[in-house]
């Protein structure tokens, strides 16, 4: 499992950096494509087929981060972001002569709906409407658009990614200055909105996991197996932190909150249910399975 060429495409990120250091530990070539620093930079053709033409494992994480206020100008350039970079890999993936043997490509399991009725799995998952919806629904048409024979591609369907300096940091926030308590609003009521998450490692050991699982490709739930509800994450959140306190926050608190720190509400409100059915029944084995592992293992570190 070593000595392999990978390439990551958008490896500044939160996910893209640790999965960049691990697989360097574990003795692979990493290059990157990016906007900056970058071994190959979006728009040189040239660079990003040289960098993958006989690489092992491409893997797209690029796209402009959903933690923003989603106006006009933000909307367009998180949908940019991801469909314009994913377009120029599949042209260099299809020009090439030896191309990558598999490629990832992030996606979200925001793309299913509001569930608090029953778990979307691999096989039976609901799709939802609205932006983010549409998003990640125009991003994996984008990336099965370009299908090569021989290159075996899997969209990630990542939930929300736990690890130092993730989306557990305003949550954390939230908990030590006495906030940490149910989250009320949405379609859900009584703060029983589910919320599905995985730890990073978790994230990074899936994908080696799946890179010799030839018999698995399309799209793949990436999330812990047993989700929470928001009452229980925030229960949790304060007894690894050691703060008693945790005072609910309602909808218009949130909204409030939301538009000062410049992001939206939905990492809370909206009740991701998901269930890595296709994962399991593969044998694949999470460290981290329960939520208060995981917050242990990224918090008292």
């Amino acid at each position: 499992m070593t000595g392999r060429r990978i390439v990551i495409a958008g490896a500044s990120g939160f996910v893209g950096k640790f999965l960049t250091a691990r697989f360097a530990e574990s003795g692979d070539t990493v290059s990157t494509i990016g906007r900056s620093g970058a071994d190959a930079s979006w728009g040189d053709s040239v660079g990003i087929q040289t960098l993958l033409d006989g690489a092992d494992i491409l893997i797209n994480l690029a796209g402009k981060s959903v933690n923003c206020r989603y106006t006009r100008r933000n909307k367009a350039a998180i949908f940019s972001s991801r469909l314009l970079t994913t377009a120029e890999l599949g042209e260099a993936v299809l020009a090439v002569v030896h191309p990558p043997r598999v490629w990832f490509n992030a996606s979200t399991a925001t793309i299913y709906r509001h569930a608090d009725d029953h778990p979307m799995t691999d096989e039976t998952g609901e799709l939802g409407s609205g932006f983010s919806v549409n998003v990640a629904t125009a991003w994996e048409r984008e990336f099965f658009a370009h299908h090569r024979d021989g290159v075996r591609q899997v969209a990630l369907r990542m939930a929300i990614v736990l690890g130092d300096g993730s989306a557990l940091t305003p949550l954390v926030m939230l908990a030590r200055f006495g906030f940490g308590g149910s989250q009320f609003g949405g379609k859900t009521k009584g703060a029983r909105q589910r919320f599905s998450w995985v730890h990073i490692r978790d994230v990074y050991r899936s994908i080696e996991f799946l890179s010799t699982a030839t018999d698995i490709g399309d799209t793949v739930n990436v999330a812990s197996p047993n989700p929470v509800e928001n009452r229980e994450l925030m229960a949790t959140l304060r007894r690894v932190l050691g703060v008693r306190l945790g005072i609910p926050l309602f909808g218009w608190m949130l909204e409030t909150g939301a538009f000062v720190i410049r992001t939206e509400t939905e990492l809370l409100l909206k009740s991701r249910w998901v269930v890595p059915t296709r994962l399991l029944a593969a044998g694949f084995e999470f460290e981290f399975p329960r939520l208060e592992g995981a917050l242990r293992d990224i918090l008292h570190k």
